[in-house]
């Protein structure tokens, strides 16, 4: 895996904290920045529009930086931020979603009815997720919350073994 859809090729920085992301995948993107420079303590110096537009290719192309190995983002996260803000699936909620669940990739795939290598792609922003793998996952989310409601309200303690065996799944 090359992860050329992380590495930067241009950034710029454009008015009204705006960053414009071209990807060594040909993928360009216009990030609006305002709402994570307000919400980040450690991003408040950007909120100066003479330093914001001092953004410029960071480490190997694989960050955007403005104060050489302090202030900076990385690639990874600007593109799932880009892909959210644009109405897609960002990479990041597949490995949330695996991580919350406890998931193997294998046990991912089984729950979702794909191949391993496929859930790979999309966790590791490859490939974009369909908005019906997201809803899958959130699907099995709810069953799996769901699920624990019903077990943590028996009247009685059943052993995993007994959950399992009368269809009852944690």
């Amino acid at each position: 895996m090359s992860n050329e859809h992380f590495q930067l090729s241009q950034v710029d920085a454009l008015p009204d904290f705006h960053l414009h992301l071209v990807y060594a995948d040909g993928q360009e993107f216009t990030v609006d920045m305002k709402p994570w420079i307000n919400k980040s303590q450690h991003l408040a110096a950007l909120k100066d529009p003479v330093f914001f537009a001092q953004a410029k290719l960071g480490f190997i192309n694989r960050s955007v930086e403005w104060i050489e190995d302090t202030l900076e983002l990385a690639s990874d996260n600007l593109r799932n931020y880009a892909i959210e803000q644009a109405g897609g699936i960002g990479h990041e909620r597949i490995w949330n979603w695996l991580h919350n669940n406890q998931f193997t990739l294998e046990q991912g795939a089984k729950a979702l009815g794909i191949s391993r290598r496929m859930l790979i792609y999309y966790r590791d922003g490859e490939k974009p997720i369909p908005r019906h793998i997201w809803l899958a996952c959130l699907a099995s989310e709810a069953l799996r919350l769901e699920s624990e409601i019903i077990t943590d309200n028996l009247p009685f303690h059943l052993p995993m073994s007994q959950h399992q065996s009368t269809g009852i799944t944690a």
